[in-house]
């Protein structure tokens, strides 16, 4: 299965200390460099440029091919690349938040996921606790609506 990720999801999951449940739900995650560098840059978290400055073994950092794409040009680029080396590489899973950029993933025919979707998945396979880890990103700003959280456990 091939996994590729954007920015915000391994920044927030590090943020909480529940990395390891990309591993353990996907064995191996793809980012490319641009989303590699946001996480290195020296405005994030101390936790997150330590974290890819020695990165696991079961992550891959790939270069994107760069395409000309006016609708992918309004994307910030870390979620452009994600979504030009999810196509090159035929990923099976995307993840990624933010709303255009799902939108945009989506036409062109790829399967997304978003955060919250792998907090889901990790807490029905007995990795974590989901009212609990909802709260803990909230607290380190990961903004959720209340009725969406409220949906999310009700269907759990």
């Amino acid at each position: 299965m091939i996994v590729v990720s954007d920015t915000s999801p391994i920044c927030y999951l590090l943020l909480i200390n529940q990395i390891d449940v990309l591993q353990i739900l996907y064995k191996v995650i793809v980012i490319p460099k641009t989303v590699a560098d946001e996480l290195g840059a020296s405005e994030s978290p101390p936790i997150v440029k330590r974290w890819i400055a020695q990165p696991p073994i079961w992550l891959q950092i790939q270069p994107a091919e760069l395409p000309q794409s006016i609708e992918l040009g309004k994307l910030d680029p870390g979620e452009r690349d994600a979504i030009l080396l999810a196509e090159q590489l035929k990923a099976n899973l995307v993840i990624m938040d933010d709303k255009s950029a799902r939108r945009i993933a989506v036409e062109r025919g790829l399967k997304i996921i978003g955060l919250l979707g792998v907090v889901k998945d990790a807490a029905r396979s007995g990795l974590l606790d989901l009212e609990m880890t909802f709260k803990q990103l909230q607290d380190v700003g990961f903004w959720v609506s209340p009725t969406l959280v409220q949906r999310l456990l009700m269907d759990d």
